[in-house]
């Protein structure tokens, strides 16, 4: 269903260029839930914005992205907007900023409609309501005539959640969904999006740092460092086994209770890299207790590494 190959993203600054992605290469299939994760800056979002034709003016884009078929780098904005938010749609990371704030509920939601379903402000309106019920916001009729502010983080959440659905969608992409959000509402958008996945039969592209959503839903998962894919696993694989050693640190890093009340909350000791920089050789190298010599001079390609996962590792766990 997508298909990224051979992406690169740099962004154009004064004095330099920025890769934010380096030659990434991923895919989904239809009706599959694929986890993205790594640390802030690995590229994640980055990927997801390029296929949405939603990165900035300075941004300098090869490679290639096809979705069902049809080439989105190269499409102009009038065909990529008869693919989003028909097609293709994005659950942005945070929904106080994403929603407009001087149009009720109903009308952002609705507009949705009008635009790429050709349905008439009534009937547009009245599918809206629908589906503010089926993502379970009690009282909807009268939230279809409040503005974002009157709602909670996590109604807000449910309605982004809803207007990315009313067109059914082929691809959801759905960018740290659970951020902001107390544990409560947490469980119950992930909840949520499980059973639209099931009730729409759509696939899911889930951004996100919390390993935990990314257990409950992933079919599979990629792990992103520095701009690039360094392992991709089915998620039981990669949960059980992981082969990078920075995926290895990532989960021991994923937050615990024993942990908290130790105040001993595990991090991943130094930092990404610049992006601006280039390195010769492993971009972890620098953090990685198994780097070696041959690490920091010749960069690893992702290959099969035990079973169906691939990692970018000359001394895989």
């Amino acid at each position: 269903m997508l298909q990224i190959d051979s992406l690169c993203i740099e962004f154009r600054q004064e004095r330099a260029r920025v890769a934010a992605v380096r030659d990434v290469s991923l895919a989904l299939a239809p009706g599959e839930c694929v986890g993205v994760v790594g640390e802030s800056g690995s590229g994640k979002t980055q990927t997801f914005l390029a296929a949405m034709g939603l990165l900035g003016r300075n941004a300098l884009v090869s490679g290639s992205i096809r979705f069902e078929g049809r080439e989105l780098l190269a499409a102009a904005t009038s065909e990529l907007n008869r693919v989003r938010g028909a097609r293709l749609a994005m659950i942005f990371q945070d929904p106080m900023t994403s929603l407009t704030p001087h149009l009720t509920v109903g009308v952002q939601m609705a507009e949705v409609l009008v635009c790429h379903a050709g349905l008439s402000w009534t009937a547009a309106k009245r599918k809206a309501l629908d589906m503010l019920q089926t993502v379970r916001i009690a009282d909807a009729a009268r939230r279809m005539r409040q503005y974002p502010h009157e709602l909670s983080g996590g109604m807000r959440q449910r309605v982004m959640i809803g207007m990315s659905l009313l067109c059914e969608p082929a691809l959801v992409i759905a960018d740290e969904p659970t951020s902001a959000l107390d544990a409560t509402i947490h469980v119950q958008v992930i909840e949520l999006l499980a059973a639209m996945r099931r009730e729409f039969r759509m696939a899911i592209a889930l951004i996100s740092h919390d390993l935990g959503a990314v257990h409950a839903l992933a079919d599979r998962v990629v792990v992103m460092y520095a701009g690039r894919v360094v392992e991709c696993a089915p998620a039981t694989a990669i949960f059980a086994h992981p082969r990078h050693p920075y995926t290895a640190e990532l989960l021991r890093c994923a937050p615990n209770l024993s942990a908290a009340r130790l105040n001993r909350m595990p991090s991943i000791t130094g930092q990404p890299p610049d992006p601006a920089e280039v390195l010769p050789g492993c971009a972890f190298a620098a953090r990685c207790a198994r780097a070696d010599a041959r690490c920091r001079i010749e960069r690893p390609l992702l290959v099969q590494s035990g079973g169906a996962a691939q990692a970018a590792c000359h001394h895989p766990l």
